[in-house]
């Protein structure tokens, strides 16, 4: 009997602990191996669950892939890394980025590999949720550092700040995958860059 094919660890949980359990695990093996190398008798045996409650309660999966990837881009609301309102735009602007690190470091790898395009490849649908999330990120930062430009400064303001979300990624990777960079460099990196794209654009 291979190691997929052992008995769950069974346990009693209710569904919504039971349902966060599987993607925990899924979590944990989408950051560790390409979508491709990752199967769902795999998830539930991570999960001690048997393979049919992770059909049950997450779908296919692709459907349980994509759960994975909202989870990890949908950023949580700016007043949750309770940023002042008051300050300067370059002292907001290093609260914002270290708020951005937080959520990073949160998520570890698996923010790094599903950002980076290395789940299921060229997928419009996981495309679609990222380039979503990245606009939504960016309103938040807006927000966040109280950005106070014109409509068309604020609409180039933000533009700036999802291909400054590009950036974050390859820092992310450096950082948190291949190490080349500590969390201060990376935090010097991206308050640098994020400051000088943002008092070009009218702050």
């Amino acid at each position: 009997m291979t190691e997929v094919e052992q008995e769950p660890r069974w346990r009693r949980l209710g569904p919504d602990a039971r349902r966060n359990e599987i993607m925990a695990a899924a979590i944990r093996l989408f950051g560790e191996r390409p979508y491709g190398d990752v199967s769902i008798a795999e998830i539930a045996n991570e999960a001690g669950v048997a393979r049919a409650l992770v059909n049950h309660y997450c779908g296919t999966k692709r459907e349980l892939y994509l759960k994975v990837v909202r989870l990890m881009v949908t950023p949580p609301r700016a007043e949750e890394f309770a940023i002042p309102a008051r300050g300067s735009l370059d002292e907001r602007v290093d609260l914002a980025v270290e708020w951005l690190l937080t959520v990073i470091e949160g998520y570890g790898v698996t923010w790094v590999r599903i950002t980076g395009a290395e789940g299921v490849g060229a997928d419009p649908e996981v495309q679609k949720v990222i380039d979503d999330a990245d606009h939504r990120t960016a309103d938040l930062v807006l927000d966040a550092v109280g950005y106070t430009g014109t409509a068309a400064q604020r609409q180039q303001a933000h533009i700036a700040v999802v291909c400054f979300g590009s950036l974050v990624k390859a820092v992310a990777r450096e950082w948190i995958e291949r190490k080349s960079i500590s969390r201060e460099q990376a935090y010097a990196m991206l308050s640098t860059t994020l400051r000088a794209l943002l008092h070009n654009r009218g702050e």
